[in-house]
């Protein structure tokens, strides 16, 4: 069972993201306050849920949660700073998109760049641990997924409608025999 929160602050944000691992795409980050009686019965690390759970989830987040928001960090600024800074970019952005501002943050992993005049706490498993979490979790899977189901549209050999950027053979072979495009993370191995 996931915990409610972390601390006693009323306004505790969960803070993750997706897409670290991928190939091509933005990394995607989430923040998330929920009320104390949240209650979703398949809430749980976005990892170990299904896309068609992910997707009655996040209705719920969205409907219920306090405040959420979601932001991105694109293939550019990954390729400009690293991955890491462009997940903690993504992650600071969304906590900026907040319409209100949290008490605390508390983020999955275990590294965080610190945003300016908030407290944080880093938990590696924070999004099989915490609801805040696993819901930040879910927004940032399935909003990112959602982009990449998009850019599929336009760039169909590559398969990210089911692969969603992510290194699979078929994802590899394909940029092999297509090469790169626009939306790859250029300083990533890509084959």
């Amino acid at each position: 069972m996931l915990l409610p929160s972390h601390t006693t602050h009323p306004h505790e944000a969960g803070l993750d993201e997706a897409g670290r691992g991928c190939l091509a795409g933005p990394v995607f980050a989430a923040a998330v306050i929920l009320p104390p009686d949240f209650h979703s019965p398949y809430l749980n690390d976005s990892k170990q849920m299904t896309a068609r759970r992910r997707e009655q989830v996040r209705a719920d987040i969205c409907r219920e949660a306090i405040a959420w928001a979601v932001a991105e960090a694109s293939p550019v600024e990954i390729g400009e700073i690293n991955i890491a800074q462009a997940s903690y970019l993504a992650m600071h952005r969304a906590v900026q998109q907040l319409p209100i501002v949290p008490d605390f943050l508390l983020v999955d992993g275990n590294r965080f760049r610190p945003y300016p005049g908030l407290e944080h706490a880093c938990i590696i498993g924070g999004d099989a641990l915490y609801r805040n979490i696993a819901a930040a979790s879910v927004l940032a899977k399935t909003f990112r997924d959602e982009r990449m189901r998009e850019l599929a549209e336009a760039y169909p050999h590559y398969g990210w409608e089911q692969n969603a950027g992510y290194p699979t053979p078929k994802h590899r072979e394909a940029i092999r025999l297509h090469g790169p495009c626009e939306h790859h993370r250029l300083g990533f191995r890509l084959v």
